[in-house]
């Protein structure tokens, strides 16, 4: 399909992003176990039940012992064992001292942790506590000690609205106290592959037929970026059947790839125009045809070029930061940094570029050798990278800093 035309005035990229996110509200949110939470949203602000640590714990195996006793060379009796999960508090008389565990509680009358390497006993870890121990270097008050609420007091947000629920932001929810979150509900994402040139992937093609590669793309970013994917389909061009397949479909959001421009058998700008979906040529290359728009039932609507690069560009671009803001993340777009080109390249007149680089020494170059090409599929398995090149940028020279949007 072709991937150079439109219609109608060209609008530049930010203004197609600045009207999906207009559209893209927030999906609700439901009450789940922190074991189904991994890749959703925070919905409503963590705050810890008690303070973190609930209690003065040990930070090393050692011995407690009240630090104005604990002199290099002093000899002190040892009058108590406390594990890791023990309730005990042993009373310390001067002289006195207590073996520990790390995360065993601290006994009232200690306010140092003198470590087992520090002792005459070295790394030596004995079934029972000798009756002595021998200090080899003073520990200051305070020691080894994780205090109370060190951490985090009693009614403290660990976890925001809109975070992201990864490993580690599950633990904190955990170690505030919950075993259940409130998280935003993930959309569920159907993909639509449009052309009659599209066969499986493992089949033998004839001329003018190509394997269909963009529902694997699309379907592994979109899982990626925290998505279900309900329904994958492959439609050929036919309007008929273009409209049987949207007729079947319960989704959040609908993405379909190819027919999107003005050719005779672009069937999808044919068929979803009369729905009231809006297409546009964007300035940006690739991925000049865009078609965006809301079905009746409150789905987004996406309809992106065929060619594999414009579809990955296009994703990154509109599709993965609406996916985000339905899904309540805080954070929708990806990490940019400014890195130097390592090597010239040329960018088309007035457009956006969006190019697939690799990161070398630092810096970036295309990831494919023959230009910026939106055909040009094996760049992609190569890219880390998106350079975005401003559309009044009349080439790339090298060493000239340039805008990179990582893709991880």
């Amino acid at each position: 399909m072709g991937e150079e035309h439109g219609d109608g005035d060209v609008i530049d990229v930010e203004a197609h992003r600045e009207r999906i996110l207009s559209a893209t509200p927030t999906l609700p949110s439901e009450s789940v176990s922190l074991h189904d939470a991994l890749g959703r949203a925070l919905a409503a602000p963590v705050a810890t039940r008690w303070p973190v640590p609930l209690f003065d714990n040990s930070a090393m195996d050692g011995y407690a012992v009240r630090a104005q006793d604990a002199v290099a060379g002093a000899s002190l009796r040892v009058v108590a064992d406390i594990p890791a999960g023990s309730d005990a508090d042993p009373p310390l008389a001067p002289g006195e001292s207590a073996r520990i565990m790390t995360g065993a509680p601290v006994p009232s009358d200690a306010d140092a942790i003198v470590p087992l390497e520090a002792t005459d006993l070295g790394t030596q870890v004995r079934e029972h506590a000798p009756e002595r121990v021998t200090v080899l270097a003073a520990p200051t008050p305070g020691a080894h000690v994780r205090r109370r609420g060190g951490d985090a007091p009693e009614g403290t947000e660990v976890v925001a609205p809109g975070a992201d629920l990864d490993a580690r932001a599950l633990s904190t929810i955990a170690s505030a106290g919950y075993d259940r979150v409130e998280a935003h509900r993930p959309a569920r994402v159907a993909i639509l592959s449009t052309g009659s040139e599209l066969i499986a992937p493992s089949a033998t093609p004839r001329r003018g037929q190509i394997p269909e590669s963009n529902s694997v793309l699309l379907s592994a970013a979109v899982r990626e970026a925290g998505a279900h994917v309900p329904s994958v389909l492959t439609i050929p061009d036919d309007p008929d059947a273009l409209r049987a397949a949207l007729g079947t479909i319960d989704a959040d959001v609908l993405i379909l790839s190819g027919g999107a421009s003005v050719g005779a058998f672009d069937v999808v700008k044919a068929v979803l125009s009369a729905d009231g979906i809006r297409f546009d040529s964007v300035a940006m290359q690739p991925g000049k045809p865009q078609g965006f728009g809301t079905r009746a039932d409150g789905a987004l609507v996406f309809c992106l070029p065929g060619n594999p690069v414009s579809v990955a560009v296009s994703f990154e671009m509109f599709v993965r930061p609406a996916l985000r803001r339905l899904a309540g993340f805080s954070v929708i777009d990806r990490r940019r940094l400014t890195l130097p080109a390592r090597q010239s390249w040329t960018t088309p007149p007035g457009r956006t570029q969006v190019l697939p680089v690799v990161i070398d020494g630092g810096g970036v170059r295309p990831s494919a050798a023959g230009g910026s090409g939106s055909h040009l599929v094996a760049s992609l398995a190569r890219a880390e990278a998106f350079a975005v090149i401003p559309a009044d940028v009349e080439r790339v020279e090298e060493g000239d800093h340039v805008t990179v949007m990582m893709l991880s």
